[in-house]
């Protein structure tokens, strides 16, 4: 049988649809791999943008570990000047002094002796390589058998090394090993108390032993006088709002740097829940003589016997346009004032039910320094100057303004 041939027209229509076929086999390839290659570069996109959002969050996440550190650091050296890190940290420093005394008192039966236990607070200072403790005079004066108790309970005997009752103050030595003592460093004359500082005062009220309050200073450069020493009067002294307690007298009064501002009194009679403490000036002025020769003998004193404060009261009964310094009433014959030509008042007054003698100088002012009151003038006197020194007073005599030279004498 011969074999049939297709017609070429339907052979070409088979190859062209061949060709036809294998172009869009060949563009959809083509597609194929271009969306692949497209959807791969998306996701190439996609994950590199991922990956810096990753690194960005790392950088974020670096910083905030840095910040993280340095708050911790902060917040560590808030700790040190918290409450509970000065206590931690100074209250080994502060010990408790305890001793005898001797009393005597007359009765219907004849003289009877009685013996009682006093106690009060201290603290551990530094002074050419060795270690003492201060305390105020009226804590020691006249007792025997004087102990000293660390904070870790252990106590040891105690010696007076130096004093000065007109200031409060005493130093002691105590029989003990190094290791029980940690000093406190004492805020120097030219140290800077100011209203509102807060304090922290450390002591043993009424034998609580390491009692702590704090408060802030409520004034500075006061005078007081001591009602259990002698009616003693201290200048230049801090008032603050810390309550104190008898047994909180001799501790130390610090600031949040751990530094002695002062050494706390509870000497004061009628105080109302105010503290005062003797200033730090006045301890580290003192403690070389108080060591090494077991009393301090330079005091300035000018020489007036009686004086008042002026007011605008004290200056219409004077007759008087000043209301401010302080108002010479007599002098001490003889001494520094006299001496140098300060004048006392002459005549009697009244105000108020109080009675003033008037006409004498009125001091203004000392070495260029303006002097409102009393408390000022013997802050000076305390803080700037020793005795024999020679200071230039501002002093309105008549209306007038004079200034004249005086030189200090010893309290």
């Amino acid at each position: 049988m011969v074999p049939v041939e297709a017609e070429p027209s339907l052979q070409k229509g088979k190859v062209a649809a061949l060709a036809i076929a294998v172009l869009l086999i060949g563009a959809g390839a083509a597609y194929l791999a271009s969306a692949v290659a497209g959807s791969n570069g998306r996701l190439t996109s996609e994950v590199s943008a991922l990956g810096t959002q990753v690194s960005s969050l790392e950088q974020m996440n670096s910083n905030l570990n840095s910040q993280l550190a340095a708050d911790t650091s902060s917040n560590s050296n808030l700790s040190t000047v918290s409450p509970e890190g000065i206590y931690s940290a100074y209250s080994p420093s502060v010990v408790t002094v305890q001793g005898y005394e001797v009393l005597t008192q007359g009765t219907f039966f004849g003289q009877v002796t009685s013996i009682e236990s006093v106690q009060g607070s201290g603290f551990v200072v530094g002074y050419q390589n060795s270690s003492y403790v201060v305390t105020n005079y009226h804590v020691v004066n006249g007792v025997t058998n004087i102990t000293v108790t660390f904070s870790d309970g252990n106590s040891y005997p105690a010696a007076v090394k130096g004093t000065d009752r007109l200031r409060d103050l005493a130093v002691l030595s105590v029989s003990a090993p190094a290791s029980e003592f940690h000093q406190l460093k004492v805020q120097g004359p030219s140290g800077a108390v100011t209203v509102g500082l807060t304090v922290y005062a450390i002591g043993s009220p009424f034998g609580l032993a390491g009692s702590m309050t704090v408060g802030i200073v409520s004034q500075v450069g006061r005078t007081i006088t001591e009602s259990t020493n002698s009616q003693v009067t201290i200048p230049d002294v801090i008032q603050f709002s810390a309550a104190i307690n008898p047994g909180n007298s001799g501790g130390p009064l610090l600031d949040s740097d751990g530094e002695v501002i002062g050494i706390t009194t509870a000497a004061v009679s009628d105080s109302e829940g105010l503290g005062f403490a003797i200033s730090a000036g006045t301890i580290s002025r003192e403690l070389p003589s108080l060591v090494t020769t077991g009393t301090y003998s330079m005091h300035p004193d000018l020489g007036i016997e009686s004086s008042a404060d002026m007011s605008y009261q004290l200056a219409q009964a004077a007759g008087s346009n000043i209301t401010y310094g302080v108002l010479v009433e007599s002098v001490v014959s003889g001494g520094p004032a006299d001496k140098a030509g300060i004048r006392g008042g002459t005549e009697t007054v009244s105000v108020e039910g109080q009675a003033y003698v008037v006409g004498g100088d009125i001091i203004v002012s000392i070495n260029g320094f303006k002097v409102i009151d009393g408390d000022v003038l013997a802050s000076y006197l305390e803080e700037y100057v020793v005795a024999g020194q020679t200071v230039q007073l501002g002093i309105v005599r008549s209306g007038t303004l004079t200034m004249v030279s005086v030189v200090l004498g010893t309290e």
